[in-house]
């Protein structure tokens, strides 16, 4: 099929691809750690918008540009890891937009959350230019410049989205069936607009960068704090276990996992709660003790925080 994005790119024999239509077409990857869908929509030649919704934990990508591009992705919800050439990790928070070449998608990246949604608007230049030539009538849209003015660092450029392309991005998710392929045209040309006057700090992005070592010390506390969920284990304690100073490990973890140790286990406690309460006859006080509470009353209140009801009223409700 002439202009699939195939003989663009080349995905890896990871991804394959799993429904085309004149509408889009699905590519799939999949791995040990779970399975992500790019659901792929052309919409000018040499233009691609992707939805991407993974459920996974990491991969390495072997994607690699065969023509000049420029990618912009926009987190929705979720995160991903970048593992840089130079052995540091960079992380896409949600709301967050990073633009490059994709020439970085040659080395490992991963989901710390388990998951990601987001969005992709893929440029080949030179086609794309083309098209561009023949539509805009009396203004133009110089992708070079853009380009110049965001790839020309070694590591992707990050910058936190503005409520004005924050609104771009968040009504691709809404636009009706019907509109669609006129709506993805006008919202992508002005994204691109947006970009073509957005200002770039002197000094690029103050953004944090983690070494691999950090990154690698969080995670196995990580997974050490939720294989023993019945504990309540100090900062303290798991700084000197896994030998990362306390001040790195507070701010690194928050930089893997988007919040602090204890938020994050304050909401794993309460999903692995709320699983309990739907697939077990367990009473709450045992469901509660299973995942570190003496006290049902705290418990209760922490579940209802996170969960949005009582305990009681949530078992009740998934019965």
């Amino acid at each position: 099929m002439k202009g699939t994005l195939e003989e663009k790119v080349f995905y890896g024999n990871k991804i394959t691809v799993i429904r085309r239509d004149e509408d889009c077409t699905v590519y799939k990857m999949k791995d040990v750690t779970g399975e992500g869908t790019m659901t792929c929509y052309n919409v000018f030649p040499g233009i691609d918008l992707l939805y991407n919704d993974f459920h996974m934990q990491s991969c390495f990508s072997e994607f690699r540009p065969k023509v000049d591009m420029i990618g912009i992705d926009y987190c929705r919800e979720g995160r991903i890891e970048w593992e840089l050439k130079n052995g540091t990790y960079m992380y896409l928070k949600e709301g967050d937009l990073q633009i490059d070449t994709k020439e970085h998608h040659t080395n490992g990246f991963g989901f710390p959350l388990r998951h990601y949604h987001g969005i992709t608007v893929a440029v080949y230049i030179e086609e794309a230019l083309n098209t561009l030539s023949t539509i805009l009538d009396g203004f133009s849209i110089d992708l070079h410049g853009i380009r110049e003015k965001f790839c020309t660092g070694k590591s992707p450029f990050i910058m936190r989205a503005e409520d004005s392309i924050q609104y771009i991005f968040s009504e691709l998710y809404t636009v009706p069936r019907k509109i669609r392929k006129n709506y993805f045209k006008i919202k992508v040309l002005e994204m691109l607009l947006f970009l073509s006057a957005a200002d770039v700090p002197i000094n690029g992005e103050a953004w944090s960068y983690f070494p691999k070592k950090q990154v690698e010390a969080v995670k196995a506390v990580m997974e050490y704090i939720t294989e023993n969920i019945d504990r309540h284990i100090t900062l303290n304690e798991l700084s000197s276990r896994f030998d990362i100073p306390l001040t790195s490990l507070k701010l690194c973890f928050k930089g893997v996992y988007g919040t602090s140790i204890y938020a994050y286990m304050r909401s794993y406690r309460m999903h692995a709660a709320a699983s309990m309460l739907r697939k077990t006859n367990e009473n709450i006080i045992t469901v509660a003790g299973k995942v570190g509470y003496n006290n049902p009353s705290k418990f209760a209140a922490a579940f209802k925080k996170i969960m949005g009801m009582p305990p009681a009223k949530y078992q009740k409700y998934s019965v």
